[in-house]
């Protein structure tokens, strides 16, 4: 059975806009390389709670700064509230690029966690670029204002180096 000749049209026109520009080893393209990524709740709730926020109109923009050697590492909050799966979808491919565009500016060791707004979801790429631009601008400077602290522990309170 063949595809209506629509069908096609649209499938290679949604092919072109949407292709990342970097490949894996499997052949598979990679927006985010694995050491990058933010996985477990934990990692997102600690940058959440004990980093710097910024934020925009679209978007707010979570920094924690360590003093860990790892490379600075990413993740994205896209919730319900932003719309239906398609619009959620939508907004996380757009974010994904502009983030690890952002990545090699951060200190080492940083952690970011992007959390999507609701009126992000009629946003253009270039203005989400302009928001996490300024957001991420802002919460460096928030965080470099405070200094390199060392994370507090979550039993104790006190910080790990005394």
């Amino acid at each position: 059975m063949r595809a209506a000749p629509s069908c096609r049209l649209v499938a290679a026109r949604a092919a072109k806009s949407c292709r990342p520009d970097t490949v894996g080893r499997n052949g598979r393209p990679v927006v985010l390389p694995p050491d990058a990524r933010l996985r477990t709740a934990a990692e997102f709730a600690a940058v959440v709670r004990g980093g710097r926020r910024a934020a925009t109109r679209r978007l707010v923009v979570h920094l924690l700064l360590s003093a860990r050697a790892q490379p600075p590492r990413a993740g994205l909050v896209v919730s319900a509230k932003v719309g239906d799966s398609v619009v959620r979808h939508r907004v996380t491919r757009r974010l994904r690029p502009l983030v690890r565009g952002h990545l090699d500016t951060l200190p080492t060791g940083s952690a970011l966690v992007v959390r999507a707004l609701p009126s992000s979801a009629g946003a253009s790429s270039a203005e989400l670029a302009t928001d996490l631009r300024a957001g991420l601008s802002s919460a460096l400077r928030k965080a470099m204002a405070d200094g390199q602290r060392v994370p507090k522990t979550q039993s104790t309170g006190r910080s790990r180096d005394g």
